[in-house]
């Protein structure tokens, strides 16, 4: 590290400390040149390959943006947010790559947005895988539904089996009898 005082081409380290829950380093340096001492902070640097080719740093704000939308009217605050963005972060910083294709970050979104809120992950699966049809979106659906009951697809919320067809509409009555 040169020196930021005399550019001294060499420095000591003194000191070397973790901060950001290990994400950066903080060196406390010593000049062997002018004497003089000088703290660097040091951050790895995860950068995003886009479709395109171009490469840009990683940004939890993006994140956050994306997923924000997939979330509009759920009961998903910004803390939750916030949270899913650190937790996508520290995923893909995980692979060991310097560069993670843009690809990665959207499948590292995808696990985390599912515990968060299922509606949500939905939305932003249909964009992200690109769904073409209804059954792409069914067979999403039977996927959520196999994690809860381990013995079958529940029926949907709101739907019972009393309609012809074995459903019943979200909102309408059972048939009574007096």
């Amino acid at each position: 590290m040169r020196c930021p005082f005399c550019h001294n081409p060499d420095s000591r380290v003194v000191d070397s400390r973790e901060t950001d829950e290990g994400a950066t380093t903080r060196r406390r340096r010593s000049c062997p040149g002018c004497g003089r001492r000088f703290t660097t902070v040091e951050e790895p640097v995860l950068a995003v390959v886009k479709r395109s080719g171009v490469t840009e740093p990683f940004n939890r704000t993006k994140v956050v943006a994306g997923v924000r939308r997939a979330c509009q009217g759920r009961p998903v605050d910004e803390d939750q947010l916030a949270v899913l963005a650190q937790r996508v972060e520290e995923a893909v910083r995980a692979t060991g790559c310097a560069e993670v294709p843009s690809n990665e970050v959207g499948l590292a979104i995808l696990q985390p947005l599912r515990e968060l809120d299922e509606v949500a992950y939905l939305r932003f699966a249909s964009v992200y895988r690109a769904f073409d049809s209804i059954e792409d979106f069914e067979q999403e659906i039977t996927e959520l539904r196999s994690r809860h009951l381990p013995g079958g697809t529940p029926p949907l919320p709101g739907l019972q089996p009393d309609e012809p067809g074995g459903r019943r509409r979200a909102g309408s009555r059972a048939p009574t009898t007096s």
